[in-house]
């Protein structure tokens, strides 16, 4: 099929504002440093909270992925690339699709974030619509755990993830020629992968731009097993098969550029992603009349449609900063984004369904000096999202949504106790097509502390209570939805699901040792999920979104030792396990595709321009599952990774080598509604070189 990608246009210079100051600019600048060493965690600003502060300054549950763990664990999807970070899992519908689960949530209840503003795709409609971003573009990757909802509203009412490429620039590089940047080509003998991408940062005086590109092809990716759980090869013939229906194409490109001075700076991005993604099986079948005796199995016989996805999105970004604006402040800033997202669902060519998604988000946010000892901030979020789907599958009617909220955040030390508070309040209208309004108002508040009880230790407590609005998709859903196999009702009478969530959690570190531990219990009132019914429409089982209270409990915690540190290298040791549990109250049974407990062991090493890990993590087998739904297998995953970097006058150079699942076993995540169709890949060896100058 012949496609024409859209062209990379820059924009001419446009008006922006943001709150992080050049001074708190990140580590997106170390990026392309060739001589950067490991960052460390005091040292990562999370730049989705208004305040700007470190993770280690943070009294909520954070964690951020950047540097060499970030490069080592880049993948297709932004789930996967997550995965290996305590409490966070991937959705896994396919190699093109990994939707970030924090805590056991995900789709509308996980905000996924560009650069501090909603992603604006359609990924929460349907468990087959990929996010919209990016992962290898990205300089790091935040994960806010637990409700988000006072800085991102509603659609955070689990978490949210933001991801970080500095493609607007908020200060001038300080290299000698004026350009910094990063190149890599990698390729990966599971999937024949051949990917390359490029960034420049560039500037002078008080303008600075950034630009990259990124090109993605994958074939079919292996397989250890037959796609179909339960299957097996005949004759040990079939290893290494490749799982129909799963390669990729991705293209994506950004520009963006600002004027910077010493109060603050303005500037504009324009970017594209275009993705065409297979859904391995996810085809639609057309019954013929007769039978076919030729199966083993005593069903009509079917012709199975492949289903791909080709997706696109333009977005322009605009965005900038003042600091010192007026009395009593230390910064004004505002963000805008205008996205317009497109994907078509392909049946052996041809068109079969068209979902679009026009959004508009802006944010307004100011941060005020110290008053009484209070420092915080407050601010005003307002967004658009005009939806629609056209064909098969448009089993959501097209509809209209708007949110206007306003938030404010406060903190204070009170000597070795550190309290952070929190409220916002939103406004949430949806006009869908030939269905009544709805709308909701929610409140959602926040208290979080911190205690230093000594220099090596830290404990930390929060509470919350966060509301969080019906979708479109929950509210007005009648018809076929074949991601999910089923035929999806939804309720208009839906009300707000409210959760209140308590957590503590431990942060040691002494010498060579560092350990951190949280738990947390969430009980929610009125939660929405998709209940089977038992009934059967169109050969699908009915499935109705409904309401009911629920708990979640669940436990986090890593600990790192250096083993040693001599004239043979650096060893570390990191361990780290996590589970949770999501039930119904009132001995209503467990939820479905809720995680299961992982343990899992790093041993890394690093001598010179040498670095090297081993590792391997263990998913727990999980039978605690919901009606209807099948029990998962356990598994082990091994990976193994090895770089080595050197330097060429100004310019960093690193040949690496990625391997995943290396004992190739068959993997089948709990998480993903494909599990019995499609595994995880087989054994992978990603190899490459990058440059950084």
């Amino acid at each position: 099929m012949n496609r024409k990608h859209l062209p990379l246009h820059p924009l001419a210079a446009a008006l922006a504002l943001t709150l992080t100051a050049p001074a708190h600019a990140g580590i997106a600048a170390d990026a392309g440093d060739p001589h950067r060493e490991a960052i460390r965690l005091d040292a990562l600003i999370v730049t989705a909270t208004p305040l700007q502060q470190s993770v280690e300054d943070l009294a909520r549950p954070a964690e951020v992925l950047a540097g060499e763990a970030l490069d080592a664990h880049k993948s297709n999807s932004l789930g996967e690339t997550l995965s290996r970070l305590t409490g966070v899992q991937s959705s896994a519908f396919g190699p093109g699709v990994g939707r970030p689960v924090i805590r056991g949530l995900d789709g509308a209840r996980v905000q996924v974030l560009a650069n501090g503003l909603p992603a604006l795709d359609a990924s929460t409609v349907s468990a087959d619509h990929a996010n919209s971003i990016e992962p290898f573009l990205a300089d790091q990757i935040e994960v806010l755990k637990g409700p988000a909802t006072l800085l991102y509203g509603s659609g955070a009412i689990g978490g949210a993830v933001n991801v970080v490429d500095g493609r607007i620039p908020q200060r001038v590089p300080d290299t000698d020629s004026g350009l910094s940047g990063r190149a890599e080509l990698r390729g990966n003998t599971v999937s024949d992968e051949r990917t390359g991408m490029l960034r420049l940062d560039g500037g002078g005086g008080n303008f600075a731009f950034n630009a990259s590109l990124l090109s993605r092809e994958t074939d079919d990716f292996r397989i250890p097993v037959p796609a179909e759980a339960g299957h097996h090869f005949d004759d040990g013939h079939g290893h290494g098969e490749r799982l129909e229906n799963s390669a990729i194409r991705t293209k994506a490109a950004s520009f963006g550029a600002s004027l910077i001075g010493e109060r603050g700076f303005i500037g504009a991005s324009y970017s594209f992603f275009d993705t065409l993604y297979g859904v391995p099986g996810h085809a639609h079948g057309h019954d013929d009349d007769h039978d076919d005796h030729d199966h083993d199995h005593d069903h009509h016989d079917e012709h199975e449609e492949d289903v791909r996805i080709d997706l696109r999105q333009k977005r322009v970004d605009v965005r900038g900063a003042l600091y010192q604006p007026f009395a009593g402040h230390e910064s004004l800033s505002f963000r805008l984004a205008r996205n317009d997202y497109e994907h078509v669902e392909l049946e052996d060519d041809e068109i079969g369904t068209v979902f679009a998604n026009k959004g508009t988000e802006g944010r307004i946010e100011a941060v005020h000096a110290e008053l009484g000892g209070w420092r915080g901030a407050y601010g005003l979020q307002y967004g658009r999202r005009d939806f629609s789907a056209e064909g098969e599958e448009a089993f959501v009617p097209p509809s209209l949504s708007r949110d206007l909220g306003l938030f404010l955040l406060e903190e204070r030390d009170f000597g070795a106790f550190k309290l952070e508070l929190g409220g916002r309040l939103d406004r949430v209208k949806i006009d869908a097509e030939d269905e009544p309004t709805a709308k909701f108002d929610t409140a959602s508040f926040s208290l979080a502390g911190k205690w230093r009880a000594g220099e090596d230790l830290h404990v930390l407590f929060g509470l919350d209570r966060a509301e969080r609005a019906p979708t479109a998709e929950e509210l007005y859903s009648d018809g076929p939805h074949l991601a999910t196999r089923s035929f999806e009702i939804g309720d208009e009478d839906l009300d707000t699901e409210v959760a209140n969530r308590i957590e503590l959690g431990l942060h040691w570190h002494h010498g060579r040792f560092d350990a951190k531990a949280s738990a947390y219990h969430t009980r929610f009132s009125d939660f929405i999920y998709l209940a089977d019914t038992g009934e059967e429409e169109d050969h699908l089982p009915v499935r109705q979104w409904t309401q009911a209270d629920a708990r979640f409990n669940g436990i986090e915690a890593e600990a790192t030792v250096r083993l040693a540190e001599n004239a043979q290298g650096t060893w570390d040791l990191r361990l780290f396990g996590d589970a949770v549990r999501g039930r119904l109250r009132d001995g209503g049974g467990d939820l479905p595709r809720i995680p299961a407990a992982r343990l899992g062991a790093d041993l890394r090493w690093e001598l010179g321009g040498w670095r090297a890990s081993l590792g391997a993590v263990r998913h727990a087998r999980q039978d605690r599952v919901a009606d209807f739904e099948d029990a998962s297998a356990g598994y082990t995953l091994v990976d193994a990774h090895l770089a080595y970097h050197w330097d060429v006058g100004n310019v960093g150079w690193e040949v690496f080598l990625d391997g995943t699942n290396l004992t190739d076993r068959e993997a089948r995540p709990h998480t993903s509604l494909l599990k019995d169709l499609a595994p995880l890949p087989g054994r992978a060896i990603a190899f490459g070189i990058r440059a950084l100058f």
